[in-house]
């Protein structure tokens, strides 16, 4: 008896230790020092930023855990409720939507998480902590000066287009751009060919938020490609003869710009195209290369990178992250480390992306 007793016993603390084991590992898995969650696998922009990612962290000690949204603030939620379960210290999140990201973000700071915002800042929520960014105002600056240093004469036809109303750097990037548009539409090198909003405000040098939203509204292209082709084609068609010939277009970002100049370029009382976009992406350098599109603005991922995780080390390390300004989301003043950002045209296409080792020559057809 005293032996069977012993037995039991003994299996008893097998099944317990064999309970506890498993009630540890039930989140899924080991623990996550840094959870990424990243808007959507669709753009060419955030599956390079995945792989940066993965390549800056290849000699880390720390472990992280990439997800993506995939478009959608509801499963961007899920995704940061996953890594919690996870145990993460950190949260570096570019949002879908930066309002709607707020509830995501506060269930993170509930847990102690420090929270990060990458590239987008998250809005109308004191639960962010810091925010790595290119100089989104600085982006659409240098899209616009682009534009006023290429155009010719007077009354050149301006074509607007903008990000998605939803993601605040739409707003910085417009707003930048329109700094610099601004005095040039008020005298009259340049004329508003598809925006009553923007053409009502042509003598304001300053705009308001309200304002901003007004222009994006009309002028939105929601960061997809389809949509931005849709509403060139609808403004091309609805515009005269006096508001085509040699144009200016605004555009955004790479797949945008790619798919407005497509439009325009099969528009046959259009004689020539300034195009502006930004990232960088390959099928746009490649774009540039031969002439379909004029610029892009280089944001050097591999920078962002390296900046949102150094800021996630300091901040596991116990250390206090460096920053280089600020940024008001509607609820707080979130501090913010900025990365610089350069123009990328057909003249230093081989200088700033070849020699840098960003891209391979390899990797494009009429590169001299």
């Amino acid at each position: 008896m005293i032996k069977k007793f012993k037995g039991l016993t003994f299996l008893s603390i097998l099944m317990v230790f064999a309970l506890v084991a498993a009630g540890c590992n039930n989140d899924g898995g080991s623990s996550v020092d840094v959870g990424i969650v990243l808007p959507t696998k669709d753009e060419p922009r955030w599956v390079q930023d995945e792989q940066r990612f993965k390549d800056a962290l290849a000699d880390s000690d720390y472990s992280t855990e990439i997800l993506f949204s995939q478009g959608s603030s509801a499963k961007e939620k899920e995704n940061v409720e996953a890594l919690l379960n996870k145990g993460i210290k950190v949260l570096i999140i570019t949002p879908h939507d930066g309002a709607a990201a707020a509830s995501a973000v506060e269930a993170a700071k509930k847990e102690g998480v420090t929270v990060i915002a990458y590239d987008r800042l998250i809005t109308d929520t004191d639960a962010v902590d810091y925010y790595v960014t290119f100089d989104s105002l600085a982006v659409g600056a240098a899209q616009a000066q682009y534009l006023v240093d290429n155009a010719q004469g007077s009354d050149v036809p301006l074509y607007l287009y903008a990000g998605a109303a939803s993601d605040n750097n739409a707003f910085l990037f417009f707003e930048g751009a329109w700094k610099v548009l601004q005095p040039k539409i008020a005298d009259g090198t340049f004329k508003i060919a598809n925006s009553s909003e923007a053409e009502g405000l042509k003598d304001s040098a300053e705009l308001s938020r309200d304002q901003l939203g007004k222009i994006i509204g009309q002028v939105t292209t929601n960061w997809d490609a389809n949509d931005a082709k849709n509403k060139a084609q609808t403004h091309l068609t609805a515009a005269g003869d006096d508001l085509k010939g040699d144009v200016a277009v605004l555009a955004p970002n790479d797949g945008t710009a790619r798919s407005i100049a497509d439009v325009f370029a099969s528009d046959s009382v259009i004689s020539s195209y300034f195009v502006t976009g930004q990232d960088a992406e390959k099928a746009s350098i490649q774009y540039i290369i031969d002439g379909k599109q004029s610029m892009t603005v280089f944001k050097d991922v591999r920078a962002l990178v390296k900046d949102a995780m150094g800021m996630a080390v300091e901040i596991l390390d116990g250390n206090t992250p460096e920053t280089t300004g600020s940024y008001d989301n509607g609820s707080v003043e979130v501090k913010a480390k900025q990365t610089d950002v350069i123009v990328v045209n057909e003249d230093n296409v081989k200088s700033e992306l070849i020699d840098s080792e960003y891209y391979e020559a390899s990797e494009f057809t009429g590169l001299e």
